[in-house]
């Protein structure tokens, strides 16, 4: 029994944050199977990324900045984007900004989803532990998802392309390897950096949000279907 609280406790972080972003999306939702399959596959992303992670950490020599920045963010948020943009980015469900922050938080989440698990089955347990990884790890992956989905947007639906996917790449990597740098390099003082960081990132993440939903093609339809029903109604 105590080992089902755990998993559960592991696993409802990032389904409640995927549930919340999906939410978000004004105009035109998500076919919810391809929202679970990106999910799915973020939870198998873990896999290589486990074993390309085995292969490359004596590269880093036990150095922080070159382990937050190589080893762990841009490993695994190269290994996101790829099953991004081989399986969601030409697709037809994708046509309108906001789906690229869907998918990219559903695979960032899966991914997430499956380190918590693996730290709850492995580490002491803990449910205080579980609830700093909540606030903390699996939100941060969701609001890497939320950068690298913006710009995956950016790219398709602008005119530049080519330096939008490079953004949807670099600048997730550059926020995870920060991240990730602070909790290694700041044994005693973390707190104090790592709060105002997510604080930060928070607040540009939900920028980006309601930025990507306030360039979404369908927003004309969805003021005509109010309008419509207001003249209905009076």
């Amino acid at each position: 029994m105590a080992v089902i609280s755990l998993l559960s406790a592991a696993i409802a972080p990032g389904l409640t944050l995927l549930a919340y972003f999906y939410l978000k999306d004004r105009y035109d939702a998500e076919p919810f199977p391809k929202v679970v399959l990106m999910f799915m596959l973020g939870v198998f992303t873990v896999i290589p990324a486990i074993i390309l992670q085995h292969g490359i950490e004596p590269l880093a020599g036990g150095h922080p900045f070159i382990y937050s920045f190589v080893v762990t963010a841009g490993l695994e948020e190269s290994l996101k984007w790829l099953v991004l943009m081989l399986v969601i980015f030409n697709h037809k469900v994708f046509d309108e900004p906001y789906d690229g922050i869907v998918y990219a938080v559903a695979v960032s989440l899966g991914f997430a989803t499956v380190e918590n698990i693996m730290y709850a089955w492995f580490s002491p347990n803990s449910f205080s532990a579980l609830l700093y990884r909540a606030f903390l790890p699996v939100s941060g992956h969701a609001l890497f998802g939320v950068v690298m989905g913006y710009y995956l947007g950016k790219a398709k639906f602008t005119g530049q392309r080519n330096k939008f996917i490079a953004y949807s790449l670099l600048l997730p990597v550059i926020w995870h390897g920060l991240f990730d740098y602070i909790l290694l390099s700041s044994e005693q003082y973390w707190a104090w950096f790592i709060f105002p960081f997510m604080l930060i990132l928070w607040i540009r993440s939900m920028r980006n949000v309601n930025t990507a939903n306030a360039r979404s093609p369908f927003r004309w339809l969805k003021r005509e279907e109010e309008i419509k029903l207001e003249e209905i109604r009076s």
